[in-house]
């Protein structure tokens, strides 16, 4: 394993107006590029992406290799102050059973939408 850091792909993005929607911005603007995940595109996006870092399902050490070292740069650029120094200080392991609790959510807001939708009461 060798802890040399990738060199950061983030790039800022200025696109101002209308909403943005997620599909709109370039690769560049995301900690995880591939994924297309957490995008960095103003401070606030840079905090949430520090908190939901270990959240990020099916990517590699690499991938948040990369991904610390883009947010790094973000918050540089957006003057965020990190007291993280490395991918591994965010976490790596998304919670236990979290596709599981996030389809049962899913599948709860339908039956509430099926039963809003018929005039019942919710759950």
């Amino acid at each position: 394993m060798t802890n040399e850091m990738p060199e950061a792909t983030w790039e800022p993005h200025e696109k101002h107006g209308r909403l943005t929607m997620q599909s709109d911005l370039p690769d560049t603007v995301f900690a995880f590029p591939k994924q297309r995940k957490e995008p960095l595109t103003d401070a606030q996006h840079v905090r949430n992406a520090v908190a939901r870092f270990d959240q990020v399902m099916d990517v590699s050490d690499a991938d948040r290799a990369l991904s610390f070292a883009n947010i790094e740069k973000a918050a540089k650029y957006y003057e965020v102050d990190l007291s993280e120094t490395s991918w591994h200080d965010l976490g790596v392991h998304p919670q236990p059973n979290r596709k599981e609790a996030a389809a049962k959510g899913v599948a709860t807001r339908e039956r509430e939408r099926e039963i809003k939708e018929e005039g019942g009461e919710s759950l």
